[in-house]
């Protein structure tokens, strides 16, 4: 699994754009930028759609005034779920949505869940990290239901 420390796997995410789907690298996120970075399980799902994502959202300005890049979520969804839940929440000119719809991310950071008894497949785990030039400064893993340790107020304090 990663750590602090540890430089990002290299991976392609799809994001949605007014043209359609188009693929971003790792390098073109993170490269020479600081990037909090927050997974969910997935768009839609009570905790993440009603807590987690609108935290992101709410303190946006909060957490770039300290001199973060970009805000981003990454879910094992496909770029078009994605774009609709960026379109849904009101969040997709403050916060970077990324599909990594075959959890390739997710598993090579060691961040896969497997939800697959619950109807859901593998996904990502619920996490926060900031990210310094394309290496983990912090990590936080939800390990219980909630946002307490990878919600925005939370990542307002590591910054």
């Amino acid at each position: 699994m990663i750590k602090v420390g540890d430089q990002l796997p290299n991976a392609t995410f799809t994001v949605m754009t007014a043209d359609g789907p188009k693929p971003r690298t790792t390098d073109e996120i993170f490269k020479g930028k600081k990037v909090v970075l927050f997974g969910v399980p997935g768009a839609f799902t009570p905790t993440c759609h009603r807590n987690h994502l609108p935290s992101y959202r709410d303190k946006a300005a909060e957490i770039k005034a300290k001199g973060v890049d970009t805000i981003a979520v990454v879910s094992v969804n496909d770029a078009f779920v994605m774009g609709a839940w960026a379109d849904s929440t009101g969040a997709k000119d403050k916060i970077e949505f990324l599909a990594d719809g075959s959890a390739a991310f997710a598993k090579a950071a060691g961040l896969e869940l497997d939800l697959t008894a619950r109807g859901m497949g593998v996904r990502v785990k619920r996490f926060s990290m900031l990210v310094q030039d394309g290496v983990v400064k912090t990590l936080d893993i939800e390990e219980n239901p909630g946002i307490e340790l990878t919600g925005a107020d939370k990542m307002l304090t590591q910054i």
